[in-house]
């Protein structure tokens, strides 16, 4: 291999390199002002399939490889974590030379930040999967996360939600945008995700069989509109709503002048509706929640109105049961003191 600098290509403070690999060669363009000597060193060291390589550049082959296989408002999201809460500690160690005692000096610098629990779990679990994928595709003998133990936790101690009421009493805060009104109203009444209301175009909501389809996804990464496939395969399902639901999406489309069928339904983003959120939690004083948290208080509904967790599963488009499970059984206890109750006066009946 040879490498050698491309002439009358210093514009800008960019610099090419040609890159001879046998008889073939290729031209590698760089704005990040290395010198021709530190570029080559981390190409090299790219193009190796051994772990004698710094963490910054296996994380470069980590992430050539994933980025085939994730969805790229994942890779952005792990682009982030690593960028800001794992390379800079670890950058110029060799791979094969990271110990579980450097894992563990890592993870006491971030809980020392006092991120949240499910933060410090989240960004720890990048980590681990970073070394997972090393174990498995380098022949690295073990994940030193593994035995550094986790941090953080899976969930919050506590699931913020809103009752009926207080949905109620938040409601016509909203009577001014009337688009923020009917968004809140879909978010609460059926608990889809932010990024499926966001995605619902107008062929997707039939008023005649009152049901809603979900099939997609929308976010704003990047300053770009992206319409990706839903979180999970089951995520893909169809939303029954109640009649008066129907009376309020009729009356908004009403307001929908000369919108085509495949045309986005809600013309804003997450962002907006966070923002109004917030100014009506301001206006109306009910308890702060995040705008996640409508999802809950829909599950949170259910469970009180005595569905069981397979239907809930299926109607917040859940994975596996086990999710749902998981995340809502602490609402449950009550509806084992009623089944108790009832099984009482079974006993007593003749």
């Amino acid at each position: 291999m040879k490498i050698c600098r491309q002439q009358g290509t210093e514009n800008y403070g960019a610099v090419s390199f040609i890159i001879r690999i046998g008889r073939e060669y290729a031209v590698k363009r760089t704005n990040e002002g290395l010198r021709q000597d530190e570029w080559e060193r981390n190409f090299l060291q790219q193009q190796q399939k051994n772990l004698d390589i710094s963490f910054e550049n296996f994380v470069e082959i980590y992430f050539a490889d994933m980025e085939n296989r994730l969805r790229e408002s994942t890779i952005i999201n792990k682009r982030y974590v690593f960028d800001l809460k794992v390379t800079p500690y670890f950058k110029h160690k060799k791979m094969c030379e990271i110990r579980t005692s450097d894992i563990r000096a890592w993870q006491n610098e971030l809980i020392k930040k006092g991120y949240a629990p499910t933060y410090l779990k989240s960004i720890n679990n990048q980590l681990a999967a970073l070394f997972n994928y090393a174990v498995r595709y380098y022949d690295l003998r073990d994940n030193p996360c593994r035995k550094a133990g986790s941090i953080g936790k899976s969930k919050a101690d506590e699931m913020d939600f809103w009752t009926k009421q207080e949905f109620k009493e938040f409601l016509p805060s909203m009577d001014s945008k009337p688009e923020a009104r009917m968004a809140f109203l879909l978010l609460y009444w059926t608990g889809m995700r932010i990024g499926e209301l966001l995605a619902l175009t107008y062929e997707d909501i039939d008023l005649e069989k009152r049901c809603i389809t979900i099939n997609k996804s929308y976010q704003r990464l990047n300053g770009k509109d992206m319409i990706t496939p839903p979180k999970t395969p089951k995520s893909n399902r169809q939303i029954s709503i109640p009649p008066f639901l129907v009376e309020e999406l009729k009356e908004y489309c009403s307001m929908l002048y000369g919108i085509t069928a495949n045309e986005r339904m809600f013309r804003f983003t997450k962002s907006f509706m966070e923002h109004e959120m917030v100014r009506g939690i301001k206006e109306t004083g009910v308890r702060r929640i995040r705008l996640h948290d409508l999802r809950h208080s829909h599950a949170s509904l259910l469970v009180e109105m005595g569905f069981q967790p397979l239907a809930i599963a299926e109607r917040l488009g859940h994975e596996k049961i086990e999710t749902t499970l998981n995340t809502y059984s602490h609402l449950y206890p009550n509806k084992q003191a009623e089944l108790a109750e009832k099984l009482e006066i079974a006993n007593g009946e003749e």
